[in-house]
């Protein structure tokens, strides 16, 4: 090849690097969230937990639908399929929780369906759930300071305290834990907006359920997030059919 001629391929190839557009830098999750948090609107979810050690048991599965207020979660409505459980439903409001079915399938009283609760925002199913909530901002933030961003992904780890500290939904999903320095390892993948459309998250079984049956399992829960801003309203169940009695 003539010098002359290899000379303009070289020209050329640095005129096109040159021109080519520079690659976009990922959007910021927590901007991304904050521009959806619209009172009448919210995201909806699907989940599956499974516990893994010796093997790989899949323990319970939920659905459900976050309403948004400004500062993240106003309500939610949650439907979950323990494994070997009845199924249970929590409605949230505010502070105010709401379970039917579940662990209190046969103890509330006739004509009641409905457990009323300051907490358990999840409901029993909570204690199976996801940990993370990318709903609220200042545990996205926490997430974001802590994790390493990679394209459209966002590794890393943090803890039962740390995430009690920024996040109301973890603090009322499982009140109940027996130790605080548990690391919960998450990945969560963000859209081309910097929505997230997946939280994948697992903990050593033991950090909530210190007993010999959860010695060296790890519990895994991978949640998807669809519909961004779409219309939501949750309300409370009818008050006739509400009730704060346990039977025994």
């Amino acid at each position: 090849m003539k010098k002359t001629t290899i000379t303009a391929l070289v020209a050329c190839g640095s005129l096109l690097a040159a021109a080519a557009p520079a690659q976009a830098a990922p959007k910021d999750p927590v901007r991304a969230l904050k521009s959806k948090l619209t009172s009448g609107h919210g995201v909806r979810f699907t989940e599956t937990t499974t516990l893994s050690g010796d093997d790989k048991t899949k323990i319970q599965s939920r659905k459900g639908t976050f309403q948004f207020n400004a500062k993240g979660v106003a309500a939610s409505d949650i439907s979950a399929v323990p494994v070997g459980r009845p199924r249970e439903r929590t409605i949230s409001v505010g502070k105010v929780s709401y379970t039917s079915g579940g662990l209190w399938e046969d103890r509330l009283p006739e004509g009641k369906s409905w457990l009323k609760t300051n907490g358990l925002l999840g409901g029993g199913s909570g204690f199976y759930g996801q940990v993370i909530n990318p709903v609220e901002p200042t545990t996205l933030a926490a997430l974001v300071k802590k994790g390493k961003l990679s394209g459209s992904t966002l590794t890393g780890k943090i803890t039962f305290k740390e995430l009690e500290k920024v996040s109301r939904w973890f603090g009322a999903s499982i009140p109940l834990r027996m130790h605080n320095d548990t690391k919960v390892s998450y990945t969560l993948t963000l859209t081309s907006a910097g929505l997230v459309s997946r939280v994948k998250s697992s903990y050593a079984a033991t950090g909530v359920f210190d007993n010999n049956q959860f010695e060296g399992k790890t519990i895994t829960i991978d949640s998807r997030f669809t519909g961004w801003g779409a219309k939501v309203s949750i309300k409370a169940p009818d008050p006739e059919t509400v009730t704060t009695d346990i039977g025994n």
